[in-house]
């Protein structure tokens, strides 16, 4: 069996996000678990925390609203809302969708001003329908809803006679007035300006820009072997999905060839993932509709930036093989700036690039295995000098993935054990004490696939999202949470077979956990052949 087939079909679809709010669900917690999956279940649904909301006065704009039914995208213009002022606490963005009968997962984007606002993949229907929400945090674009602006949207889809379900969905921002509150002690959340890269990927900034954080909506995705990149493996084995390099993957920016930035790809799992829907159908993977990007903190470079010139600002994906497309990764810069200042000058004084190590080691045998390590590490500081004195940014991130792959010939069993790890630590020295913010991000891939007599396919997989961050000033913690989002799931069926012959039967869970000096959630779901048995929470 070419597992690579069965995996996921985000066919060609370019690519929308954030948290997941599980809309009226289909059934309820004391719904009778059936023997086997129905034509119906539980509504989408994750155990992640809504966004919170400020109380008082708000106003709301309809963004989007379409029928995806294939690539032609939706095209309308964004006014910002009467009465509401320009200055806001909180933006929201809200997607409501809905969709019935057969289709894939799909992949989409949405665009304001050219700013790619909001990214996710769909969850997959089932043939009585259904519904699900999506909600999130959008204040970092203030600058961009200040203007009327284009606004488009594609969630790329294919209907016909076999794959049925239409994509309906409605897109919301809800503003909340009032100024953002300040954190003593440290800078304004909302940049003033959002910017996009122009033609041959150039960025002018402008001249009095003292932070400058580049964010990139990066994902391996279209249907190929790179939506499955951590499976991959080097060339002389006997795969399905070959790479010369095999699995390893690093995100890199560049500014004007020199590398600015390093991060760990999320190994996200869309909703068709790992040969087996019914893993997906109820509970997704983490960030699978919460499309996150990774962030990189160019301030050491706002020197080099800040002369009023174009420079090239390039991201590539350490790994692909040479003319193999299957990535998407559009940049947004994020930009604030010193408003007594008319041009802030400065100066790149580190920059430490160390060797990118990448080995993939491949054991035949009747289980063939590979085992991947790689690491890398990059630092990088330099200083602004603005209205209120020196500043130094001293940025320094750390890579490290270790996989094993093992599978037998023809790919009936098939598993992977991997972690993927990606550590910074940036600190900021100006006026006052230092301020540093350590962050250690790991990320867990667990699974073994595995089709056996009567082409029964199982499926037992776990996920784990983890994050560590600690926020120090003069060398004293003032701040620190602890994330750990995971996922498991055991799922059954057979396949070859027409859909109302498979048999399905499945379990998935899904805890996540947050606590910190701000407080603490916890929330864990459970679902069984569909229906939510489990759904509480508490610290």
């Amino acid at each position: 069996m070419k597992r690579r087939i069965l995996m996921s079909m985000l066919a060609g679809a370019t690519l929308l996000a954030s948290t997941l709010l599980g809309a009226s669900p289909a059934q309820s917690a004391d719904t009778p678990v059936p023997a086997e999956f129905g034509t119906d279940w539980h509504d989408p649904i994750t155990a992640a925390p809504p966004v919170t909301k400020p109380t008082g006065h708000s106003c709301q704009v309809a963004l989007a609203e379409a029928q995806f039914r294939d690539f032609t995208p939706y095209k309308g213009t964004y006014t910002p809302p009467e009465g509401c002022g320009d200055r806001w606490s909180k933006v929201v963005l809200r997607l409501d969708g809905k969709v019935k009968g057969r289709q894939f997962d799909r992949l989409g984007y949405l665009h304001v001003g050219g700013v790619e606002i909001f990214r996710t993949s769909t969850p997959q229907p089932s043939p009585d329908g259904i519904e699900w929400s999506v909600e999130k945090d959008v204040t970092r674009y203030s600058d961009t809803f200040r203007g009327s602006r284009d606004v488009e949207m594609l969630i790329g889809n294919v209907v016909d006679d076999t794959y049925t379900g239409i994509i309906d969905v409605k897109v919301t921002l809800t503003f909340y007035l009032g100024k953002p509150a300040a954190h003593p002690g440290k800078p304004a959340t909302t940049p003033d300006r959002v910017l996009t890269l122009g033609g041959r990927s150039t960025l002018t900034t402008p001249r009095n820009s003292e932070r400058i954080v580049a964010e990139v909506y990066a994902t391996g995705s279209g249907g190929g072997c790179e939506e499955y990149w951590y499976l991959t493996v080097p060339d002389a084995a006997p795969y399905s999905c070959q790479a010369d390099g095999g699995p390893y993957r690093e995100v890199q920016i560049k500014v004007d060839g020199q590398i600015a930035g390093i991060a760990a790809p999320f190994p996200t799992v869309w909703t068709g993932g790992w040969s087996n829907p019914f893993l997906w159908y109820v509970v997704p993977g983490p960030r699978a509709f919460d499309i996150k990007p990774i962030e990189y903190d160019l301030t050491p470079f706002a020197g080099i930036l800040n002369d009023g010139r174009p420079h090239r600002v390039e991201v590539s994906v350490v790994g692909v093989p040479e003319g193999q497309s299957g990535w998407s990764a559009p940049v947004n810069v994020l930009v604030w700036q010193d408003a007594k200042s008319a041009h802030v000058g400065g100066q790149l004084t580190v920059h430490q690039n160390g060797d990118l190590a990448n080995s993939s080691t491949y054991t035949p045998g009747s289980e063939h295995r590979v085992d991947t390590e790689g690491h890398h590490r990059l630092t990088v500081a330099g200083y602004v000098d603005t209205s209120h004195g020196r500043v130094t940014t001293t940025l320094s991130r750390a890579l490290r993935n270790t996989s094993v792959h093992r599978w037998t010939d023809g790919e009936d069993v098939d598993a992977l054990d991997a972690t993927w790890t990606d550590e910074e630590s940036v600190t900021v020295d100006g006026r006052g004490p230092a301020r540093t913010t350590r962050t250690q991000r790991t990320y867990t891939m667990d699974g073994t696939t595995t089709l056996g007599a009567a082409d029964r396919l199982r499926t037992v997989l776990t996920l784990g999202d983890r994050a560590a961050v600690v926020e120090s000033r003069g060398g004293r913690r003032t701040a620190w949470s602890r994330l750990d989002d995971t996922y498991s799931g055991d799922a059954t069926y057979t396949v070859n077979v027409p859909r109302d012959q498979r048999h399905a039967v499945g379990t998935t869970s899904e805890r996540y956990r947050i606590r910190g000096s701000a407080g603490c959630y916890d929330r864990s779901l459970t679902t069984v052949q569909g229906v939510l048995t489990e759904d509480h929470g508490g610290c």
